[in-house]
Order: C-alpha cells, then sequence, then structure tokens
C-alpha cells in the first residue's frame, strides 16, 4: 500500500480495536457473570471459572465485529473531513481507491477472521462449555447439595437426595423438572449415580410422574432411567449436541441418524445459512459507512454525525437477517431473502461510491434530522437574548 493507504489503514485499524475491545468486554462480562452461580455452587476453582470466561468470548466475537467497523470507519473519515484531511485528498486529484483500499482490505481481513471464529473456533468452544456445565452439575449432585434438602440448580428443576454415599452414589433421589411448559415431569429413585464422565445422572428402581395442564397424570416405573446434565434436558443417556454447536462439514453434510437432526432438520439449516452469510458482514458494512462518511462535506452543513447514521443501518441489516436466519427453521423461502439483503445493501453502496453519492435514505433521513437539531440549537441560542432584551 501507498504511503496515504497505510496512513488511513492504520488509523481505521487503530479506531476499530479502540470500539472494538471496551463492547466485546462489557458483553463479554455480562454473559460471564451469568454462569458465576453454576461455577460457585458447585465448588468449581477459579481456573475452571477463566477457563469457562475463555470458552464463552468465541460466541461474542462475531456478533460484535461488524459494529466496530462501522465505528472505526465512520469516526475515522469523520475525523479526518474535520481535519479538512480529505478535502486536500479530493484537491490535489487522489484516486478514490487511496481511501476505499485500505478499509476494504481492512474489512475483509475482519470478515475472513470472523468466519474462522464462527465455523471452527465457536463449535469447539461451545462443545467445551457444555462439557464444563456436565461437570458442574455432576459435582452439584454430587459432592455440593446438602442431604434432606431441596436445591434449585435450573430455572424450574429442583434437586433432593436422602442420603451421599461413597463413589458419588445418592439415596433417595427426587427430581421436580417443571422447565416445560406442557408438562410437568417428577422423578423418585430409591438409588442414583452420577456417571465416570459426569455427563449423566443414572436413577435406578423409581417412577416417573408426568403432569399435563389440564391435570392428567401418567406414571411410569424404571427399573433404570438416565437424565442428562451436559444440557439439563431429560433423554436417554446421550450427548446432546444441537446445531449451534456443529461443525461447518456436519452442518454441510449432516448424518442422517444423528438423534437431534432428525427431531430438528430445521434447525440445522437454518445454522448453516446463517454461518455462510453472517461471516460477510463486516465487507458489507464498511461498504455501507464508507457510502454514508466517505465524502468531503463542509463543517457548516447540518447532517446527523455519519456514525450514527451508518448504525442505523447496520442495526437494521443485522435485524433483517437475524429475522430471515430464524424464518428459515420453518420456511425454506427465506432462505433466499437471508442472501439478499447483504448483497442488496452492497450493492446500494457501491452504487452510491460509484456515483459519488451517499445512499439516498440515510441522507435524507441524516439531514432532515440534523436541520432540525440545528435549529433547535438556535432556538435555545437566542431564548436568553430575548428575554434579556424584552427586560430593559
Amino acid at each position: 500500500m501507498k504511503l496515504l493507504e497505510t496512513y488511513i489503514f492504520r488509523r481505521v485499524g487503530q479506531m476499530f480495536l479502540v470500539a472494538l475491545l471496551p463492547v466485546l468486554a462489557i458483553i463479554w462480562t455480562t454473559q460471564v457473570l451469568q454462569r458465576v452461580n453454576l461455577v460457585t455452587d458447585s465448588g468449581q476453582s477459579m481456573g475452571s471459572f477463566a477457563k469457562l470466561a475463555t470458552l464463552i468470548l468465541p460466541s461474542i466475537i462475531p456478533i460484535v465485529l461488524p459494529f466496530a467497523i462501522v465505528i472505526g470507519v465512520t469516526q475515522t473519515l469523520t475525523t479526518m473531513n474535520n481535519d479538512s484531511e480529505l478535502t486536500v485528498i479530493d484537491a490535489a486529484g487522489a484516486k478514490r481507491s487511496i481511501i476505499l483500499r485500505p478499509i476494504l482490505i481492512l474489512a475483509a481481513v475482519v470478515s475472513v477472521f470472523s468466519f474462522l471464529v464462527d465455523n471452527v473456533v465457536e463449535p469447539k468452544a461451545k462443545t467445551g462449555v457444555r462439557q464444563m456445565v456436565a461437570a458442574a452439575y455432576a459435582d452439584l449432585l454430587s459432592t455440593v447439595i446438602e442431604e434432606k434438602n431441596f436445591r434449585r440448580i435450573d430455572t424450574g428443576l429442583y434437586v433432593q437426595i436422602s442420603e451421599r454415599l461413597a463413589g458419588r452414589v445418592l439415596k433417595g433421589l427426587f427430581v421436580v423438572d417443571e422447565r416445560d411448559p406442557a408438562f410437568e415431569l417428577i422423578y423418585y429413585a430409591r438409588e442414583g449415580a452420577v456417571d465416570d464422565k459426569g455427563t449423566s445422572l443414572i436413577m435406578h428402581d423409581g417412577e416417573v410422574h408426568r403432569k399435563t395442564p389440564s391435570g392428567e397424570v401418567s406414571v411410569i416405573r424404571f427399573d433404570s432411567y438416565s437424565f442428562d446434565l451436559s444440557d439439563l434436558t431429560q433423554n436417554r443417556g446421550q450427548a446432546t449436541l444441537r446445531a449451534s454447536d456443529r461443525e461447518l462439514p456436519f452442518l454441510l453434510n449432516p448424518d442422517p441418524n444423528d438423534k437431534d437432526y432428525i427431531d430438528k432438520p430445521g434447525s440445522y439449516r437454518a445454522e448453516l445459512h446463517r454461518r455462510l452469510t453472517d461471516w460477510v458482514l463486516p465487507m458489507v458494512f464498511a461498504l455501507i459507512s464508507l457510502a454514508i462518511a466517505g465524502d468531503a462535506r463542509s463543517h457548516r452543513e447540518a447532517r446527523l454525525h455519519p456514525m450514527v447514521a451508518a448504525l442505523v443501518f447496520a442495526f437494521a441489516i443485522r435485524w433483517a437477517s437475524f429475522y430471515a436466519a430464524n424464518q428459515i427453521d420453518k420456511d425454506r423461502e427465506y432462505i433466499g431473502v437471508l442472501y439478499a439483503i447483504p448483497i442488496v445493501a452492497s450493492l446500494l453502496a457501491i452504487a452510491s461510491l460509484a456515483h459519488h453519492k451517499r445512499l439516498s435514505v440515510v441522507s435524507t433521513i441524516s439531514d432532515r434530522i440534523g436541520e432540525s437539531w440545528q435549529r433547535l440549537l438556535r432556538r435555545f441560542a437566542r431564548s436568553p437574548d430575548s428575554s434579556a432584551g424584552g427586560g430593559a
């Protein structure tokens, strides 16, 4: 890259990191705090808590990256415009690619990084989190829960044990599961134990009472029953991996015998197309930011701050993509809508850049808001003078 391109690349990159790291830290902290009770209640060490926090981080990064690009690009270009740097670049007859190229290169690098995190790192991290949750709940049942006391271990899930023996053996198990609004499950077993892997609670010689909202009760006796602790959902002892936990090769070619895929094929379809579109958002948002803030404009011109306009546009695209991805689970027709959203947004931004015009919709709205804001400021500025003149 040329000297000027390197200068722009460095400034945008610095502002990108300044925007990314604080926001990422705030969201990461809120997600980690939701797991604090699990770690403290189950007697986990500080090292386990740090590992859990690290495994949560990859699921947050792809969400924050596109918006950090918007802030980095718009703030840098707005500062350069205020310092008359964009005006000097235009007056010197420099090609527009001097501004576009470094920003698009940064956006491309961020997009590739987002793809790798979303499709390689995040699935493995989610699997690790699920295993840690299973181990924590296993410890909660086998070592932490006090005898003859009900203990809430999750929303709508309560456990009581009568006696704890050596080898993680539990006597007099009583489990109440009210998490599913369609029915209430009550388990009673004379004896139980957490398996060696810590992923399942094996109950022996007991009953399951299933009560529906209408009051109907069914009772099933069992000699042996398995309760999965990895995600605290009742199954037959198999580890549950959801669509979001799968790697990209599995989503491209799912195992037709996989139980979760058989139960929820739509979720796998939706997850696949979400991953194939989300990673391009940094590039799309960079184009939109360039179309909004990449031109030199007068300081006296009333307009909404380019960052605000670009973020509004970015949030609208992100919400539309999120809605379309969720609808794919039930309706295949939304697959085309999901791919059309970033393509149409990119084409509008490219057309705007090619004709040296800002995006018309955002331009009109931002100009109107900016003019109204300037009129409001002038009105407040005149009010003290008017009152003073009337008093004289």
